[in-house]
């Protein structure tokens, strides 16, 4: 079969590989164009097994509201270039819809899809947090997204119980910026709280504080330490003077889940 100017134009279209790649996938397989672009994600797998371990702390994170469920996906690359692609992002949008409609099983969907990005961007592309929330009886879910440069950088969801919209939206908003770690005390593990004491511990005695007053002493530095990183110690970024715990007054916060882009 005779391979024209036109045929390899209309696969470089279609895959972003160079012309030289196109006119070979096209010559090894005899002009056919779905066996030509299944060719080149086969060699892009090729070369992106070579770059599998090269760090992807880029990327971009998409968070999709659909009903009663959200869902949020990242997808992780090796550039801000890369991350900042139509193609990307518009990738990342499309997971988080189908993961928010059916499940967090609905990413293997898109495998064709990334290994097509890994032959256009040859970068080390792989999918990184996927989370769907659904609210039950009683509970909102609202989500926030801060952007930069097009994509998603620091996406959030939240679910309170006997609370409004408003309420759990201002929590996403306040996680976004206060980037909590844990729900509540309980969750942080006892590890790091044991080693945090025994650091404090250390530090108040290397500062000469009275024996006496060590452990109280003690106590007020871990508590400060739990209100950086548990979300209803926090205080509220719109107003100091109240934690989360307190903005939310008779309502419940359910949940939450939060990704940062190469954090």
């Amino acid at each position: 079969m005779a391979i024209t100017a036109k045929d390899v134009q209309a696969l470089r279209q279609a895959t972003g590989v160079g012309m030289m790649d196109a006119k070979r996938a096209l010559e090894e397989n005899n002009g056919d164009f779905d066996a030509s672009v299944q060719w080149l994600r086969v060699q892009g797998l090729a070369s992106a097994a070579k770059r599998a371990d090269r760090e992807n702390t880029e990327g971009c994170v998409a968070v999709v509201k659909d009903g009663d469920s959200a869902a949020v996906v990242e997808l992780k690359c090796e550039t801000d270039f890369g991350a900042k692609s139509e193609e990307f992002v518009t990738l990342a949008d499309e997971m988080a819809a189908a993961v928010a409609a059916e499940g967090e099983g609905a990413v293997g969907q898109f495998t064709a899809r990334i290994e097509t990005l890994l032959t256009t961007l040859k970068e080390n592309i792989e999918v990184g947090t996927v989370k769907r929330i659904t609210a039950g009886a009683d509970e909102v879910i609202e989500t926030y997204l801060h952007q930069q440069a097009g994509r998603g950088v620091n996406a959030v969801i939240v679910k309170v119980r006997g609370g409004s919209s408003e309420l759990a939206h201002d929590i996403a908003v306040h996680c976004a910026f206060a980037k909590p770690a844990y729900l509540t005390r309980d969750q942080v593990p006892a590890a790091d709280v044991d080693a945090e004491r025994t650091t404090f511990e250390e530090i108040s005695r290397n500062e000469g504080k009275p024996e006496a007053a060590l452990p109280k002493i003690i106590e007020g530095r871990l508590n400060g330490w739990f209100k950086e990183r548990v979300l209803l110690e926090q205080s509220y970024v719109k107003d100091e003077k109240q934690t989360i715990e307190q903005l939310l007054g008779g309502a419940t916060l359910v949940e939450f889940v939060q990704v940062v882009i190469g954090a």
